[in-house]
């Protein structure tokens, strides 16, 4: 009797520091700041239900990217593919886990046109280029013809940091337009034919409020955010599209039907009456190997957000992942060891 009296205090000592052990772990990521919104409220639910706290710095794709190469966060967020050559670089192995859908939309600032100006794949490539300086150039003019257009000039916002947002827009630029291909070409980080850069898309974003006759490209939770006017985008089937979550979830159908195997997969310019043009995933880039705590952490984390998590979507225009799409990640997911 005097032996259980004993045992039952030390092993709920040992349950206890269990569980704080538990409460205390921590994990650190970086990247992509294109889905910060929803990964935010994510991180923050999570640990209200788990006491797993996680941080994540929105750092842009291309620092993600990087440190996870050099293996100094336990995952990074992109928004662009890692090539297969940076991929060989991490010894533990890398895995591209699809967490939701977005669109990159384009915006501008005109006073008194509010969203809805219609531009094609010839004139956006144009005005990125440099070449259409002003925002009554014919070219505009015809796509808008119930609309004034002031003699403004064009100022072309960018990124300046390496990003997933500006892979998803070079990507669709680069498919529709021979020039852009040859001459800028795609990835993270490009070298920009005109404009100003800002740091992240708030960065950006900030830069189309404050400058009058600007236009840049940003994840729409950030135009909606801010109050920005958004483009109207000519599709492959030669409708101007409104981004949406329906818009988004329409451009992705077609990959889903040939997704690979690793879920690399870009979906800009896709097929489809409603498809939005410039869309795409955004991943979170996980190692094949983790410690027991952490690898255990990070696989729940996923499964929730894959489930409980992807309701959050759609009330912050993100497009959630398809049922058919999510058990795929799942059984992929169950390949990470720990």
């Amino acid at each position: 009797m005097k032996f259980k009296k004993q045992i039952i205090p030390i092993l709920a000592a040992m349950m206890l520091a269990a569980a704080g052990a538990a409460q205390a772990l921590t994990m650190n990521g970086a990247g992509a700041t294109f889905p910060n919104p929803i990964y935010s409220k994510w991180f923050y639910e999570y640990n209200q239900k788990t006491g797993i706290k996680i941080n994540y710095q929105a750092i842009g794709s291309g620092g993600g990217q990087r440190q996870v190469i050099a293996g100094t966060v336990d995952f990074g967020g992109s928004d662009a593919i890692m090539t297969p050559e940076d991929m060989a670089k991490v010894s533990r192995g890398i895995l591209h886990i699809p967490t939701v859908m977005g669109a990159v939309v384009v915006i501008y600032n005109l006073k008194g046109i509010k969203s809805g100006l219609k531009l094609d794949s010839n004139v956006l490539t144009s005005i990125f280029m440099g070449s259409i300086t002003r925002w009554n150039d014919p070219a505009i003019a015809e796509l808008n013809p119930d609309v004034k257009l002031p003699a403004t000039n064009i100022t072309v916002a960018h990124r300046s940091d390496g990003s997933g947002t500006t892979s998803i827009f070079v990507d669709y630029l680069s498919k529709v337009s021979t020039v852009w291909a040859s001459q800028v070409g795609t990835g993270t980080a490009v070298k920009w034919p005109a404009g100003v850069g800002g740091k992240g898309n708030e960065g950006v974003a900030g830069l189309v409020q404050q400058i009058p006759g600007a236009i840049g490209y940003v994840e729409l939770a950030y135009a909606l955010k801010n109050n920005l006017s958004i483009a109207r985008i000519k599709n492959k089937a030669g409708n101007y599209i409104e981004p949406s979550v329906e818009s988004t979830t329409a451009a992705a159908r077609g990959a889903l039907r040939n997704m690979p195997s690793d879920f690399r997969v870009s979906i800009t310019n896709a097929p489809g009456e409603e498809a939005y043009p410039i869309s795409g995933f955004t991943w979170l880039l996980v190692y094949g190997k983790y410690d027991a705590a952490k690898g255990k952490a990070l696989v729940d984390f996923m499964k929730w957000a894959l489930t409980t998590g992807q309701k959050d979507a759609p009330t912050l225009h993100y497009a959630p992942l398809p049922a058919s799409l999510i058990e795929k990640i799942k059984a992929k997911i169950a390949t990470i060891q720990y």
